[in-house]
């Protein structure tokens, strides 16, 4: 269940207000909010790499490992590769974290590293088939004319038989959408939410606190209280202890 955008901005707003600390403005508080997501994301995978190298207690309600792991899987996704005759290669899907397997005619596609393909396509015996295709990703590349460019990792499969008329399909990790507190302004002056156009946090429910806690962090750099820092980065500290005893 995603967290509620509208609570967790004015949630922020209550703490700093309560304390005569400042304000945040809708503007700030997107642009914070999604590097904060963003964070506690890429949070998911060093953790649970972490996990996987100690010794599990296997518990029906506390299975570290199977928490993170229902969290991330919010973020899987399937799509298809886009070929590209100009540039000889494939888009991949524009939303793209991290890549988890690319198959070709329900075959899967190797990844393999730049240097090791060029041994590889030295000797015939070894070079790639339709029957052991592999791909290098190589970089980013302009799919879409700007302002502003739509940008996408693309990769080279091999052979190069596989090409526009093939079925790539890409299974992934989506990065979070970037999050939107929508408003209308009042003839006050004043921000009054707008649900249409509102993008909520993508995260788990159960991150709502780090959430509030980390962009308190952040507010305290924009309004310049390091009081607000400190205050906030204990109490986040505090809430990881909690979250991993």
């Amino acid at each position: 269940m995603a967290v509620s955008v509208d609570k967790v901005y004015k949630t922020v707003l209550y703490i700093l207000n309560k304390e005569q600390r400042g304000y945040m403005t809708p503007d700030e508080f997107d642009k914070v909010g999604q590097q904060v997501q963003l964070e506690i994301f890429e949070s998911y995978f060093e953790e649970l790499t972490q996990q996987l190298r100690t010794v599990q207690i296997q518990n029906e309600f506390s299975d570290r490992v199977q928490q993170l792991e229902e969290k991330i899987s919010t973020f899987e996704a399937n799509s298809k590769a886009v070929w590209d005759s100009t540039g000889s290669y494939f888009f991949l899907p524009s939303d793209v974290h991290r890549i988890g397997t690319i198959s070709y005619d329900s075959g899967i596609i190797q990844p393999m590293q730049w240097d090791d393909l060029l041994l590889v396509l030295k000797v015939p015996l070894s070079a790639p088939s339709k029957n052991f295709p592999v791909y290098v990703q190589r970089g980013q590349h302009q799919s879409v004319p700007g302002p502003p460019p739509v940008l996408h990792d693309v990769i080279y499969v091999y052979p190069t038989t596989i090409e526009e008329s093939s079925d790539i399909d890409v299974n992934y990790i989506k990065k979070p959408e970037q999050i939107k507190w929508n408003y209308t302004v009042l003839a006050n002056g004043a921000y009054q939410f707008s649900a249409a156009g509102t993008t909520d946090f993508e995260l788990d429910a159960s991150e709502q606190t780090e959430l509030i806690l980390n962009i308190l962090m952040y507010s305290g750099i924009i309004i310049r209280d390091p009081a607000i820092i400190q205050t906030a980065a204990k109490l986040a500290q505090q809430d990881t202890i909690n979250e991993k005893s």
